[in-house]
This record gives structure tokens, sequence and C-alpha cells, in this order.
């Protein structure tokens, strides 16, 4: 296919788009946390109430908060249901506290990899099949959240991981537009090149949601296509995670949190601590608020020994079981992912829509980020196995020590973990 890259020039003051699933939240323990539902997930009536709709949301930034809020904020004077968001500081751990305190929030962001286990345990319900726009969605989003033939929940939006490079560092650096890289030993001459005093060449989040990717290219990936086989410790797997182990070791990769001080990769890119990064689209909204002067190129990542390959990430409006006003949040989820309000949320924060009706408008609006687009043709999605997310916060950690780590080690244990929830 043909690649694509993108210049977002954010210094003209333009809108531009940033990814979902903002969040990539990790789960909440191996059991996936919390009681407090009870076990309605195949109820066919929602409760109806004048009870006021508490969201709990994880926002990439000031971006997105505001634009959640403001929509929120519309419908309820709408509507004439008060609502209010919440944001969470550690979303996946405030989701499970809230549910076995029996006091979870109505609606809330949720992960695929941790449906299954709220689904599992009766804490959410499962609403989809009563959306209006259930058929808009994309099939492959709807099948993130549809658990034993049930789905769940709406997706909220979608993104992708590629390649953002500072372009005023490049040309810098003497690189032009013919040297964006495509292949895994280019990437490392580009990172290399770029590498100065108090600027590191590619810098990315320490966690499987961004290395996942050079898995992805490797031909590697966590658990098998039908779910049924763990295949975290496979050859491919440890041949990804041995470059980047390399690169880190040469001094042109690092992690934007441990190595760098950073607080996520957009904001080790934002203040020029790294030439490139490795984010989603919502990396958009937070640049033009909080780095309007830094101009950037967004390219597909280079392919790897298997081809080409990144990360898709989407989230769901989860809806609490125990919610004593059902209804209106349905009616609030409605709002909230038709094609008019994505669309928004995508011109705010950046975004993908869920919904296939929004896609020719979406694509008209941004084709300066046609690589995220591009990226849905061969992302990986993360495994949304019961009990995953607990395995994927235990991998993250392990991933923090990779520099001085052994691949096969950190992948081996990971082989052990997702066994047991495979099996």
């Amino acid at each position: 296919m043909t690649r694509h890259t993108t210049r977002a020039l954010l210094g003209t003051g333009a809108l531009l788009i940033t990814g979902v699933l903002a969040l990539t939240a990790c789960g909440s323990g191996f059991d996936d946390g919390g009681g407090g539902g009870t076990d309605n997930g195949d109820a066919t009536e929602l409760t109806s109430s004048d009870d006021a709709l508490t969201i709990l949301i994880g926002s990439s930034g000031d971006a997105e908060t505001a634009a959640v809020e403001e929509a929120v904020a519309a419908w309820s004077e709408d509507s004439g249901v008060e609502a209010s968001v919440q944001v969470a500081n550690d979303l996946p751990q405030q989701l499970s506290q809230g549910f076995a305190a029996g006091s979870p929030p109505d609606l809330f962001y949720l992960a695929s990899e941790a449906l299954a286990g709220y689904a599992g345990n009766g804490s959410v319900i499962a609403y989809g099949d009563m959306l209006e726009n259930k058929d808009d969605f994309y099939p492959s989003l709807v099948q993130n959240f549809t658990v034993d033939d049930q789905f769940y929940c709406a997706p909220k939006d979608f993104s992708t991981l590629q390649l953002i490079i500072n372009t005023r560092l490049w040309e810098e650096a003497g690189l032009t537009e013919d040297d964006v890289p495509t292949t895994w030993d280019e990437l490392a001459d580009v990172a290399a090149t770029l590498t100065t005093d108090g600027v590191t060449g590619l810098a990315f989040g320490a966690e499987y949601q961004r290395l996942g990717a050079f898995m992805a290219q490797a031909g590697g990936q966590l658990v098998s296509d039908d779910g049924a086989e763990a295949v975290a410790n496979s050859p491919e797997n440890v041949e990804a995670l041995t470059y980047v182990q390399e690169q880190m070791n040469a001094g042109s990769f690092a992690y934007a949190t441990i190595d760098l001080g950073a607080g996520w990769g957009g904001e080790a890119f934002g203040t020029e601590k790294t030439a490139m990064t490795i984010e989603g689209n919502w990396i958009t909204g937070a640049m033009s608020n909080d780095y309007p002067d830094v101009e950037y190129l967004v390219a597909e990542l280079p392919a790897g020994p298997a081809g080409e390959g990144t990360m898709q990430f989407t989230n769901c409006w989860g809806m609490a079981a125990d919610s004593p006003n059902q209804q209106a949040a349905l009616d609030l989820v409605e709002y909230l992912t038709s094609a008019e309000q994505q669309l928004a949320f995508s011109a705010a924060f950046g975004p993908m829509p869920s919904v296939q009706s929004a896609a020719d408008q979406w694509t008209e609006d941004n084709p300066e980020l046609a690589a995220f687009l591009a990226g849905a043709e061969y992302a990986q999605g993360v495994p949304t196995n019961d009990g995953i997310a607990a395995v994927i916060t235990d991998f993250n950690a392990s991933l923090e020590g990779l520099k001085t780590g052994d691949p096969q080690q950190i992948l081996d244990t990971v082989q052990t973990n997702t066994e047991a929830v495979v099996g």
C-alpha cells in the first residue's frame, strides 16, 4: 500500500485531530476488579429515574476534558437531566474502586481489554443492541466490545499509533522528507542522527501499548488471532524487544517518562526532549493546546521484519448495571456517538470517529492525518481475554527495565501469565 506522511503546522492555529483511546487503560488486577454489580448483563429493560448522571473519563489532556464536558453540558441542558463529568487520575483503579464500593459512575470509558472481566461479574450492562445507531459502528470495533455474542457498549472512537517527527529538529539535522524511515534500519539511523545533547532521537511510553507496535512489525502478538493461544514469548516478540533494547543502549531510543522525565511521549515531544515519538491521534490536541509553536510531521511507522504493523486502540462507553438511570445514560451515549458529535470531538482533540457515517467528512477535514487512518488496515488490537488487563499491567512493569533486562526472560514471564488467562 502507499505510505503516507502528513505535515501538521500547528502554528497556523488549525484545530487538528488526536487519538482515541487516549487512555489505553491496563486494567485493575488479575480478576479485573470490582464487585458491586448485579448479574444483569442480559437485562432487556433499562432503569429510569430522575437521578443525575455521573460520567468518569480518563483524559488525554485539557482539550479532551473540555470537549467532553461541553458535550455533556449541551446534552444535559437539552434533556433536562443533570450530568457531571469526572476526570480520573487512574481510570482502571478508580473504576474498580467504584464498583467495589457499590457506587460506580453511570457511564465511563471502558477499555476493550477490561470489558470481559466487568461483563463476567455482572458490573456492566449489555446495551449495544439497544442503540439506534448500532449499525453505524465499524464491525471490527463492535467485535472489540462483544462478549459471549452480546454487544455490550458503544465504541466511543478509535486511534492507531504512528511516528510523530519534529520538523525543525529534522531539518536542522540535515534530513529531508526522503529520509522519513520506512524500515527498522532506517529508523535506527535517523534516530541516531537526531540524537544530540539534550535531545533523544526517539522516545515513547514504557509500556506494551507503545512497544507492541514493534512486536506487530516483527510478526508477533500476545495472543493468537482466535484468542485461544498465548504466543507472548515467540521469537518474533523477542526480536522486537531486542531491537528496541539495542537502540536504547545506543542512546538513540528512550522512555519518555523514565529516561526523559516527561509525563508521556507527547510531553517529551512538545518540550523537544525528543525529536520523534510514537503516539496516537490524541497527540494533536495536546500539541495545539500546549505546544502550538512546535511543527511536526505524522508518518506511518516503519515496517519491521514482518512488514507494516501498529496498534489500534478503542474505548467504549461502559454503562453500570447498578445505574438507576440507564435510559438517560443510553440517550447520552447516542448523543456522544453521533457522527456530528464525534466530528466535533475529532476537531477538538483528535480521535477518529467510530461510526462509518463520519468517515468521508473526517477524511476531507483531516488529510494531513492520513497516516493514522492508513494504519487501520494493518493495526493490531489489544487482546480482550478476561484477565488480560492484569497481564499487561505486569508486562508494563517488566518493560520499565528493558534497557538492562533480558527480553526472553521478560517475555517468558508474560507467556506464563498469558497462558493462565487464556487457559
